[in-house]
């Protein structure tokens, strides 16, 4: 178990510092329906981050054999790691330079009308849609599956594991909220400036980093 959980557990750090579910949290936070449209998005965003990393633990576990990795789980972790590297240099070459302002995702605009359910759902297209955090809740699920041999508890305590911390970083701005109450939306609000400022920046470093460990895990594996 141990194994399964120390594998996974970069990856589940990678997901959690990602910036964008982060935001969504904190301009919730700060809208009409602060309490429970940010509970449904952390709930929302637990629920899609453990049912994706579970299933594909799961399933890449049953299709290896029982008395070590398959070899096709290597080239499994060496094609999201290229991905991944991908994902990153294209990140950092469309970072913006100088004082060029990111432009804002549209859902921006729309989260003060949103409803608990909507709130919801877009953590779930967030923490398994959103290609760049696909690959990494992915990536946790393929390193899950790579101890192997595993049973089905133990792949399953360590999908708890990687969504426990995977969603760390939506959790945190609504403890901030709840202590702290209306302190808070200063805090808030500066985190949230400079997240959508150095999206792109702490991504490309996010997604260099796992890549280049899945790369290195899949060759250990051949």
């Amino acid at each position: 178990m141990g194994a399964a959980i120390g594998q996974s557990l970069p990856v589940a750090v990678g997901v959690l510092i990602s910036p964008l579910p982060i935001v969504a949290v904190v301009l919730m936070l700060v809208s009409a329906r602060a309490r429970t449209n940010a509970l449904a998005f952390v709930i929302g965003w637990f629920l899609a981050v453990l049912v994706l990393v579970g299933a594909v633990a799961l399933a890449a576990g049953a299709a290896a054999p029982g008395d070590g990795p398959a070899e096709w789980t290597g080239w499994l972790k060496i094609g999201l790691g290229v991905l991944l590297v991908f994902l990153s240099v294209r990140q950092w070459l469309g970072r913006p330079r100088g004082d060029t302002e990111p432009p804002a995702p549209k859902w921006m605009a729309a989260i003060e009308q949103f409803t608990p359910v909507k709130s919801a759902g877009l953590a779930v297209l967030l923490g398994a849609v959103n290609p760049k955090n696909l690959l990494l809740v992915v990536s946790g699920g393929a390193a899950i599956a790579a101890t192997q041999p595993v049973d089905t508890v133990t792949t399953v305590v360590a999908a708890l594991v990687f969504a426990v911390v995977a969603s760390i970083g939506v959790v945190t701005p609504v403890v901030l909220y709840f202590a702290m109450g209306a302190r808070a939306a200063r805090t808030l609000d500066e985190l949230k400036t400079w997240m959508i400022r150095n999206n792109a920046a702490i991504m490309a470093v996010l997604l260099l980093v796992i890549g280049a460990k899945m790369l290195g895990d899949g060759v250990s594996v051949l």
